[in-house]
């Protein structure tokens, strides 16, 4: 792993490609095989492959990827606002923005980029999105590839504005799962969190793990920096890191919901889960010039493998 890491150069694993409608893709590799594909329509992380080859993200076979308008599935950027709190459309306007390629991004910590495929993207407000929201901004967002398949993304906002402001964030995370029935999710135990099919009545969580039998919403507050997805039928356990976003969402739309879902599939909630790093519950303010980040890491790894406090610590958890 330290060969590859002196020797891998991370511009010639980058390739840019077009999708269907035109619209810029950066295809991102490791040695090994695994790959990612990153949309310059929202920032939109729309493809996470490990080294067997196998689609780790879900996204709706009835999906529509067409500019302005978002993709159900993969890993959509919430900014500045998540679901449907504020006056702006759900989830706020980042995602269905054209963001750029910034081809000289401030540096990063440098542990960001050893060894690792990236690629660094920049999105400001345009006029019309000033109108909607009337604040100066510089969001950047950096999704890289690690030599073990690992996927981070960075993000990086910037008061540019003359006042302070406030914003809601998630990264809004599409799973792919065998059957939702079997999967559980560990390290929310005992936590309070907010009901959001219940008016975001605080309740406080009783399971020794999170099961799914019917539709869950839930914003789980102040959770820990690290939550675990055991999938048992595939034998995978997703490990989800975060740094800088003190909140978990937790959703699937179960039967009922799914019906009355655009671009979503009847039965296609049995294949998927969305655990999301988030700041939501309380809004994130930044004074004229500070900068926030907010950082979510994603393993995926066979389910007999057990993540101990140095494992978690060498992977920068």
């Amino acid at each position: 792993m330290g060969h590859y890491a002196a020797v891998w150069d991370h511009k010639a694993a980058t390739e840019m490609t077009k999708d269907w409608n035109g619209i810029d893709q950066v295809f991102l590799r490791n040695p090994h095989g695994a790959s990612a594909k990153i949309s310059l329509h929202g920032g939109h992380v729309v493809s996470w492959r490990n080294d067997q080859g196998e689609e780790l993200l879900f996204t709706s076979n009835k999906a529509i990827f067409k500019h302005p308008k978002s993709m159900r599935g993969g890993i959509q950027i919430c900014y500045p606002q998540f679901g449907d709190c504020g006056l702006l459309d759900q989830h706020g306007f980042a995602r269905n923005k054209i963001w750029v390629i910034d081809e000289n991004p401030p540096p990063l910590n440098s542990k960001e980029s050893l060894g690792k495929s990236f690629v660094d993207l920049l999105l400001k407000p345009s006029e019309e999105d000033l109108k909607q929201w009337p604040h100066s901004f510089e969001f950047r967002l950096r999704v890289s590839l690690a030599i073990d398949g690992d996927l981070t993304l960075t993000s990086r906002v910037r008061n540019v504005n003359g006042k302070p402001f406030s914003f809601l964030f998630a990264y809004h995370t599409y799973l792919s799962v065998s059957d939702i029935s079997e999967v559980r999710v560990e390290g929310l135990e005992t936590l309070d969190y907010l009901d959001n099919l219940r008016k975001r009545e605080l309740l406080t969580e009783q399971g020794d793990s999170i099961t799914f039998e019917s539709e869950m919403d839930r914003t789980y507050i102040r959770s820990p920096k690290v939550v675990a997805v055991l999938d048992h039928e595939r034998k995978r356990t997703y490990v989800i890191g975060k740094e800088g976003l003190p909140d978990t969402v937790v959703w699937n739309p179960w039967e009922k919901k799914s019906k009355t879902m655009a671009n979503f599939g009847d039965d296609e909630y049995k294949s998927m889960l969305c655990v999301d790093g988030a700041a939501v519950e309380r809004p994130i303010t930044l004074k004229p010039g500070e900068e926030w980040t907010g950082r979510l890491m994603l393993t995926a790894v066979k389910s007999s493998f057990c993540f101990d406090q140095l494992e978690l610590q060498s992977k920068g958890f």
